[in-house]
């Protein structure tokens, strides 16, 4: 405001100065011109002409200056006059206050506070802060709250803070607006200074005194607590203010500085939200402005709005409310709609610490609710809104369904559904009337209402009303049906209605026999033929089939598809929806299989019940033993996969993240040492320190030494490992049983994430209202009174339902007996799978003596090795250790088949038992060829016992390997 009067100042001086002709005809060319089209070729040919001016050298100032005026035209008119902005910044170094003072006017309203240019202004707008004419200050004050930045706050702040004392009461205010502004923009940096705005409050100038106000109220309205002191000073203040003790040149049509007393107002119904001691230092100063009120003027009429606005946010007191009261009463008995607006607002505030206030305005109310006003009427909405309760919520939910079918701005019609929606989940009075309501919002509001109220809608369906009484329950489901199969034939449905309708008939359609399946499945078919565009109509359409017949075979009745409904499956099953594939698909499978598999798949009325996640796959527990029994390789963690994989995936995973990383520019990182695997593999790569082995052993193997030993030899010289005479053979890599005996040793029992919540939860409440006896109107109309009686009238106390978002249906008992039946199955299969794994054989990179910490195995190592004398002990061994003790099952036969049709070199099968590679007794199952190794058989056991004690495993790279071991 300060800047467009300069500007306007700056103009008159300049016409009575006596400015150029060019100049005057430009502002009168510009005044008279027809359409936009010829004001911008005015605007576009005065652009050219400064251009080519503004460019000379020798330009005198008073010229200078016409033409940044000018400049401010083609910007103020929406053009680009950034060829002119340089020139404006060097104006405001000049010395004569008339230049600097446009300069100034000029780079504010060109420049914003991130522009380029504003590093040259901030070593003038320093100097010009330090300057002995107060109006250079200003100047420079005025330019500091539009220009100054985050960044250049520090170098501008310590000037400001020394301005708070300046003896010109002008500077001071300017400089309390500085200060404002930045803490606006960059509280922290001020946040040491808060303390001037108290100090600036208590100002000799009422000017200084009302721009403390504005940082106050911000500072107030973050945490009122701090600043409950200043209670009985700002309350001094105000009462000073009432009392006209400021000049008369701080009055607004008589009325004393009403805009002060606003804000006044504002603080103090913050500062006394909440708290009776700080409210009752008000009551006494409030009362007198609203007894002194003025109702003739708008300013009057604002004042005493922001009175009730304070009343009803302080601790409520009984005079305060009436008096309230009595101007509400005025502002709705106006002839202005602006005043009626205010009462009804000023009614919503008030009705939550008196509601019966509300009853005395109960027809005025009723004439804003049927006025033309659209935005008075709205205003009158958001009042019934608040009113609402148990007694009078049809009448106001229907009033808001009958003005959201009439209006056509989408963005109010969805507002009015949602409140629609709310009152009728809180104060419904029974469930028949709120799907009726919902079907209403559904139909008329469209795709504009929230998804969650159509899941809200289709829970309160299945729930019923959340007890035992069956009876109820089925007829409101029969209710919701019918309502349905009448608004099917509605030409154009919204999808989310749609979508409800298809899963209520899909669930109840045919429950209580009304409706055979036959006539549902024709109508589910002749929605997804009507909608075929949306692939979620289509979706729920077969869903809601599939129950249907799923229903019917399960009471062993003959499903007879109708050949829209086989068309529509046809359809679907070659359909470009890997969805709608999906549930074709399973449609058709649902229906070839008897009724007892299809009453277990698909059970009737099981939509509430809660569903048990076993996230630990306990189940396949025992098919994990028994495969880990007949040789499949235990599951290694993602966590102990590190440094596992062999060199293709290391290559691999270098590219990966070679090509993810790009430019880093923090500092260089440490490098991280090597990952220690908790697993001890022996993969093809390892340099493992191993006990030196009689070369005689590895004597026919030397070919097979060149791909893996300079790998080796690499690890080796950086380990400083003795490898010398030992030739490097090496297996197929195994794991440690740590891995295993972790992985599927577990002793915790599965958690199941879900719920279980017993019955509906319903609120009953008892709404007492007394109102006081009203005077007879003899002239309203009977509708009217009607209205009123419906909207304002009745102490009853109705008893209501709250809709609740958590109620759920009890589960069925025999779900808990399987789950309990279920937890002790897989005790009794842990306990099982802890007996039959076993400690892993000594670590390879242990040297030293064996320390047996564990319990004695269950069987004998050396006993497996009979068995390459004798075969069938064992073979009897081996098969008592893998003796399944459960009863065989789809599970066990893959298992089975999956474990025969493993091999490796040499026809040999070569499963993992226990927690290594059990290879002998396998072995011990297929006839041994004759000795040709060694002298004899003992010298062999011993070679193999040596060599196994190594954890040397059979592979196809090394098959003659085994030939010189097991001879």
């Amino acid at each position: 405001m300060d800047q467009l009067k300069t500007f306007r100042r700056e103009l008159a001086m300049g016409s009575q100065s006596g400015q150029s002709k060019e100049f005057l005809d430009l502002i009168k060319s510009i005044g008279e011109a027809r359409s936009k089209a010829e004001e911008d070729r005015i605007v576009l040919r005065e652009i050219e002409t400064l251009k080519r001016r503004i460019s000379d050298a020798d330009i005198p100032k008073r010229k200078m200056k016409e033409y940044i005026i000018r400049l401010l035209y083609v910007e103020m008119l929406g053009h680009d006059a950034s060829f002119g902005y340089i020139h404006a910044v060097k104006m405001t170094h000049d010395d004569l206050l008339s230049l600097k003072r446009t300069g100034y006017l000029a780079v504010t309203l060109f420049l914003s506070d991130d522009h380029n240019l504003i590093i040259l202004i901030v070593n003038t707008i320093q100097k010009d802060l330090k300057s002995d004419n107060y109006l250079v200050v200003c100047a420079a004050l005025n330019a500091v709250c539009r220009l100054i930045n985050e960044e250049t706050i520090p170098a501008i702040l310590p000037l400001i803070v020394d301005l708070l004392s300046h003896p010109k009461d002008a500077v001071r205010k300017k400089a309390v607006m500085a200060l404002h502004r930045f803490h606006h923009k960059s509280p922290s940096s001020v946040s040491h200074l808060l303390s001037n705005f108290r100090k600036r409050l208590c100002d000799n100038d009422p000017g200084v005194m009302g721009a403390t106000l504005c940082p106050l109220f911000d500072l107030i309205s973050v945490d009122p607590n701090p600043y409950k002191d200043l209670v009985v000073s700002f309350v001094s203040i105000l009462k000073q203010v009432a009392e006209h003790r400021l000049p008369k040149g701080y009055d607004y049509h008589q009325m004393p500085a009403p805009f002060i007393q606003i804000k006044l107002l504002k603080i103090l119904a913050l500062l006394g939200s909440g708290d009776k001691h700080a409210s009752e230092h008000m009551y006494t100063v409030i009362g007198e402005i609203i007894r002194k009120g003025d109702l003739s003027s708008n300013i009057g009429n604002a004042i005493l709005y922001e009175c009730i606005c304070c009343v009803s946010s302080i601790h409520p007191n009984a005079k305060l409310l009436e008096a309230a009261a009595d101007v509400i009463a005025k502002f709705l008995k106006s002839d202005s709609h602006n005043l009626k607006y205010m009462g009804i607002d000023a009614l919503g505030r008030v009705i939550k610490l008196s509601p019966h206030i509300a009853e005395q305005h109960q027809l005025a109310v009723i004439d804003c609710l049927e006025d033309p006003d659209d935005t008075l009427k709205r205003k009158t909405f958001e009042l019934l809104y608040k009113m609402t309760k148990s007694s009078n919520v049809e009448v106001i939910v229907d009033r808001m369904i009958d003005y959201m079918i009439s209006i056509s701005d989408d963005h109010y019609k969805t507002y009015i559904a949602s409140r629609c929606v709310e009152l009728a989940e809180q104060f419904a009075p029974s469930n028949h009337w709120f799907i009726q309501t919902m079907n209403k919002v559904f139909e008329h509001a469209g795709d504009l209402v929230n998804i969650k109220v159509a899941h809200n809608l289709m829970r309160l369906i299945a729930e019923g009303f959340g007890e035992d009484d069956d009876a109820a329950n089925s007829q409101l489901r029969s209710s919701a049906v019918e309502s349905y199969l009448r608004i099917i034939g509605e030409p154009k449905l919204p999808s989310v209605f749609l979508q409800v309708i298809c899963w209520v008939l899909g669930e109840y359609g045919t429950a209580d026999g009304k409706y055979s399946a036959s006539y549902i499945s024709g109508k589910l078919c002749d929605i997804a033929e009507a909608y075929s565009n949306d692939e979620n109509i289509k979706g729920y359409s077969i869903s809601a089939l599939m129950k249907i017949y799923a229903f019917e075979v399960a009471a062993g009745r003959k499903v007879d598809i109708l050949p829209e409904c086989q068309s529509l499956i046809e359809e679907l099953l070659a359909s470009h929806s890997t969805d709608l594939q999906q549930r074709a698909y399973e449609l058709q499978a649902l229906i070839g299989l008897d009724a007892r598999a299809v009453k277990t798949i698909m059970p009737r009325d099981a939509s509430c019940e809660d569903i048990e996640v076993d996230k630990n796959l306990s189940f396949l527990n025992d098919y994990v033993q028994r495969s880990l029994e007949k040789g499949a390789q235990p599951y290694i963690p993602e966590d102990q996969r590190t440094g596992l994989g062999n060199m293709t995936n290391f290559r691999r995973q270098y590219q990966h993240e070679s090509s993810q990383h790009g430019l880093r520019f923090e500092a260089y990182e440490l490098p991280k040492p090597p990952i220690q695997s908790n697993v001890a593999p022996v993969s093809l790569a390892s340099s493992t320190d191993i006990a030196p082995v009689p070369e005689t052993l590895y004597s026919r193997e030397t070919q097979h030494v060149s791909s893996v030993g300079s790998t080796s030899e690499a690890g080796s010289s950086e380990l400083k490992l003795r490898l010398d005479g030992v030739q490097k053979k090496w297996g197929r890599p195994t794991y440690s049983s740590s891995t295993s005996s972790t992985t599927y040793s577990t002793s915790e029992k599965p958690t199941n994430g879900a719920t279980k919540v017993d019955g509906a939860i319903s609120v009953d409440s008892k709404v007492h209202d007394s109102y006081d006896s009203r005077k007879k109107q003899v002239e309203i109309p009977p509708e009217k009174q009607k209205l009123a009686a419906s909207l304002f009238g009745g102490g009853s106390s109705t008893k209501y339902e709250k809709r609740s978002s958590t109620s759920h249906k009890a589960p069925k008992a025999s779900a808990t007996d399987g789950s309990q039946g279920s937890k002790a199955a897989v005790l009794s299969n842990e306990i099982s799978v802890e007996k039959t794994i076993h400690q892993p054989p000594p670590d390879l990179l242990d040297l030293g003596e064996p320390v047996d910490t564990t319990a004695p195995s269950a069987v004998d190592p050396f006993k497996q090795l009979e068995g390459l004398i004798d075969p069938s002990a064992s073979s009897a061994t081996n098969h008592n250790v893998g003796t399944a003790t459960k009863a065989p099952d789809i599970i066990a036969l893959y298992a089975d088949t999956t474990a025969s049709g493993q091999s490796g070199s040499g026809g040999y099968s070569i499963p993992v038992s226990w927690d290594n590679l059990n290879l002998l007794s396998e072995l011990s199952n297929t006839p041994l060829p004759e000795s040709t190794k060694g002298p004899n058989a003992k010298n062999s056991l011993e070679k193999d016992a040596l060599v196994r004690h190594m954890g040397v495993n059979p592979s196809n790279q090394n098959p003659n390997l085994f030939r010189d071991l097991l001879g």
